[in-house]
């Protein structure tokens, strides 16, 4: 034990090296700019679940590690849908979220959109026909934009969002 101790504290560390921020800082730049200007404030998020494997929950977590950052940004994930300006849907819907997943769409105010994160939020995935499934997101919402990807990427996340605010302020 005591040489483990030792080997830890003199050794050196396990860390790894960052990945590289191939454009991270402009596309978030640019993403927090347009929601301020569409906005006049920073765009906040609401993440739900609708069934899935927790595979597209662990990379939207990754957006808020210190490598990806989101907050510096400006953009938030919050707790109740009536300060949410997205909804970020992951997962397949199943047929006992159909009703959680509108109410919380209805409890957004305007201008509200949302985001299928993932390939089993766009089009139910490997759950695809499945007795408990309604398939995407589409079958129950109104879907803004998409991220494929089972998971999609941290970066991707954030290359969507910023394609969601330039939608906006085109259609708006």
């Amino acid at each position: 034990m005591k040489t483990m101790l030792l080997k830890a504290l003199t050794g050196k560390p396990l860390t790894e090296a960052a990945p590289a921020q191939s454009g991270l800082d402009e596309l978030g730049m640019t993403l927090g700019l347009q929601a301020r200007r569409r906005l006049g404030r920073s765009l906040a998020i609401r993440q739900v679940d609708a069934g899935s494997c927790n595979a597209c929950e662990l990379e939207i977590q990754a957006t808020g590690n210190p490598v990806y950052d989101l907050d510096r940004f400006g953009l938030h994930f919050v707790a109740s849908p009536r300060h949410a300006d997205v909804l970020l849907v992951t997962g397949p819907v199943t047929r006992n979220m159909e009703v959680a997943l509108r109410r919380t769409y209805d409890a957004m105010a305007n201008p509200k959109w949302v985001v299928a994160a993932g390939d089993c939020a766009i089009d139910g995935g490997c759950f695809a026909g499945s007795y408990a499934v309604l398939d995407g997101c589409a079958a129950v919402l109104p879907v803004d934009v998409t991220i494929p990807g089972c998971p999609p990427k941290p970066a991707e996340i954030l290359r969507a969002l910023v394609a969601l605010m330039q939608r906006a302020d085109k259609t708006s």
